[in-house]
């Protein structure tokens, strides 16, 4: 999603202190970001030319040209926050895009959710080979947990990061949901359940996305922890607002399979609790996160450009 894209998101987004205290609007941040995060991630992950090949270049192909890097944003934005160097923020935002980008590999595998379009271009594979889709999920984790040990740190803070991820990786996080989404399928779900379901699926990585961004810099125990309540917030709505969007988007507006949750009976905030409640649910997470916020301590110069993102996670049509 580039700047114009996000500037119809965002009307206004103007006002909030950038790296260099200037105003930057939200639709100029995230354009630079994005085209950092692809920069970086171009040069960084492996060559296409080096052996073995077919692998690297579905490692790059499941990376780069696409996606909204909401998480690498989320990550930028909290690093801004914590007054974090740019270079130690850029790992942490390649190292939980990786694990975004491998989780989508594997998910749209025939053996989990067998779709075929993703980010707007064939899924890895259908574009490869289910092995070849399957290696180059595996091998996207490890450079993950790769490029957080050589981040710019502390040999503490290394850990703590690498501690971060691994938590919302794993089975209390993103592969847990994923099980629990795949044994749910076809049943009912009640809300509490299905909300346990989408902060470990896609909740987890959004907020370690904050929280690691954070800790790549520097934040008072206090405000780290209203940080948290942010991102557990955002989490939730993301997931919601991806639940809704599956009902009211095309397949050309989001880049992927319109209609398929509902086309799999699978339980998810528009089926559990209707399109308005969920709507709802939607916006009160967004009140959620700007109160967190306020109970930082921190001035709006470091907080607002979390703010602006939770009001565009909320707000978005992909």
């Amino acid at each position: 999603m580039k700047a114009d894209t996000a500037s119809s998101l965002v009307a206004d987004s103007a006002g909030t202190a950038g790296r260099v205290g200037q105003p930057v609007a939200l639709a100029q941040w995230m354009g630079e970001h994005q085209d950092r995060f692809e920069a970086q991630a171009a040069s960084r992950l492996p060559a296409a030319t080096r052996e073995p090949q077919r692998l690297h270049r579905a490692m790059r192909y499941a990376v780069l040209d696409g996606g909204k890097r909401i998480r690498p944003l989320l990550a930028y934005a909290a690093g801004e926050l914590a007054q974090a160097e740019l270079a130690a923020a850029d790992h942490v935002a390649l190292a939980v895009e990786y694990v975004h980008a491998y989780s989508l590999v594997h998910d749209d595998m025939p053996c989990m959710d067998n779709d075929i379009l993703r980010r707007g271009k064939p899924t890895v594979h259908v574009a490869f080979d289910e092995a070849t889709a399957m290696l180059a999920g595996d091998a996207l984790q490890a450079e993950a947990f790769r490029i957080l040990a050589e981040a710019p740190l502390a040999a503490a803070a290394r850990l703590a990061l690498v501690q971060e991820l691994a938590h919302a990786a794993g089975t209390d996080g993103m592969c847990g949901g994923q099980a629990i989404d795949l044994g749910a399928a076809g049943r009912a779900l009640d809300a509490p359940q299905l909300e346990q379901m989408h902060r470990m699926k896609t909740g987890a990585l959004l907020r370690a996305s904050v929280l690691m961004g954070a800790r790549a810099g520097h934040v008072e125990a206090p405000a780290m922890v209203a940080l948290e309540r942010y991102a557990r917030a955002v989490g939730l709505a993301f997931q919601i607002v991806d639940d809704i969007l599956d009902v009211e988007s095309s397949s050309a507006e989001l880049g992927k399979t319109a209609g398929k949750d509902q086309a799999q009976n699978k339980a998810t905030y528009v089926s559990v609790l209707g399109l308005a409640a969920a709507k709802e649910r939607a916006a009160q997470l967004r009140q959620e996160a700007a109160a967190a916020l306020q109970q930082t301590g921190l001035a709006p110069a470091r907080t607002g450009r979390l703010l602006q993102l939770a009001d565009m996670i909320v707000a978005r049509r992909s």
